[in-house]
């Protein structure tokens, strides 16, 4: 039942001819006769080719592939009357790493001497772009029917922008999530707009900028109310509306000319009325104190096959989130579960998954424990030079 249509390929050289509207056709009638219950798309990249040949026009449902911008003059074009982005986005960023100026533009191809992608979500690859322009297609035209963003998680290989110059990249940073599973900042912008039922409010950069001082460190809000206000240190530096004026203003809360101190951002968000609907809090950290590990469940199967994550962070002495740190952690498991793998998201580096030791990326790591086939308690232990450790327990039953 969550299958809604066939896709019959992706970005295949067969857009370019005529001999691919015959494929495409005798494919598209194959899967009719097998389920002529469900329509049939595919992933079209060449744009140009597939308007002018006939390819888009033979589909059930045109499928584009980073094409938003040409999303009208399809539209204009195309029998079908809807059109679906069956690979958006593909916004690059590296959980947790941020580069000054915040600079933006349509095409926003960064590279930088660190090989990572800024967590602010306005780097691109040549062929791809933000999310906004994808939402406001979404909002603003009902023959959108929806899309399916490219990705949700990174994943090994294609180190785009990085993928010519690419060592010691080893993944990719399209995703929404990163390859250890954390969420980066573009999760939550994703959030606020396509959560209904849970309200959104997220903060960006985090404020451990030591050299910033002084220095304009712009702060985003990713939030499913219209407008926040944002103050420093106590000090408010005005209410941000989201509006129309660009793509980024309308699903984006923005204070770009901020300046760094140290202390704490506070972030009040209003509802459609101006009454005081949400409030979230950052503050700098100080020197590193000790491990905290965050389990994904309370308890897990007892059947061999149960897996819970742990997210491994490194906190103040106040329990404040250190968000730069990259110590080594070492990791233990006792009882009923053993130890299965772990990583940090970083796609640069090459420690490997399967051993009981990971750095800290952007101050976190995650490690993945197996259930054993005996009830009782899945303990992961964690240790690192320089700060207190820390053991979690989770019921296995």
């Amino acid at each position: 039942p969550s299958v809604v249509m066939w896709s019959i390929g992706n970005e295949v050289p067969s857009q370019w001819g005529p001999d691919g509207v015959c494929e495409l056709t005798m494919l598209q009638n194959l899967v009719h006769s097998l389920d002529p219950t469900r329509p049939v798309t595919c992933g079209m990249d060449q744009i140009r080719a597939v308007l002018d040949n006939g390819f888009a026009a033979s589909l059930d449902i045109p499928g584009f592939n980073y094409k938003p911008q040409h999303y009208q003059k399809a539209f204009e074009k195309l029998p079908q009357q809807i059109i679906l982005g069956s690979e958006t986005a593909s916004t690059v960023s590296s959980r947790g790493v941020y580069h000054f100026p915040v600079n933006w533009k349509e095409r926003n191809t960064q590279m930088h001497p660190d090989h990572q992608s800024n967590s602010y979500d306005n780097e691109t690859c040549s062929w791809s772009n933000t999310p906004d322009i994808d939402f406001a297609m979404d909002d603003d035209y009902p023959w959108v029917i929806g899309q399916f963003v490219w990705t949700g998680f990174d994943y090994l290989g294609e180190p785009s922008p990085y993928d010519t110059d690419a060592w010691p990249n080893h993944s990719s940073v399209f995703g929404i999530i990163d390859l250890a599973s954390l969420p980066k900042d573009r999760f939550y912008l994703y959030r606020s707009k396509w959560n209904e039922k849970d309200s959104t409010l997220h903060v960006l950069p985090h404020w451990n900028w030591p050299e910033r001082k002084g220095q304009t460190t712009p702060v985003f809000v990713y939030t499913s109310f219209p407008k926040a206000e944002l103050f420093i240190n106590g000090v408010s530096q005005g209410i941000r509306e989201k509006n129309d004026s660009t793509y980024q203003h309308r699903y984006r809360l923005m204070w770009n000319d901020t300046k760094y101190e140290p202390g704490e951002l506070r972030v009040v968000a209003y509802d459609g009325y101006g009454n005081k609907a949400m409030e979230k809090t950052v503050r700098t950290a100080g020197k590193p104190h000790h491990l905290v590990i965050t389990p994904s469940v309370g308890e897990v199967a007892a059947n061999g096959d149960d897996l819970v994550y742990f997210t491994i962070t490194v906190a103040d002495r106040y329990g404040n989130p250190v968000p730069t740190d990259s110590r080594l952690v070492k990791f233990s498991v006792e009882g009923q579960g053993s130890f299965e793998a772990t990583a940090n998201g970083d796609p640069t580096c090459l420690m490997p998954f399967q051993n009981p030791e990971m750095k800290l990326f952007s101050g976190a790591a995650t490690v993945i424990a197996r259930s054993a086939s005996d009830p009782g308690m899945l303990v992961l232990h964690a240790t690192a030079n320089g700060v207190k450790p820390a053991k979690c327990a989770v019921k296995v039953q």
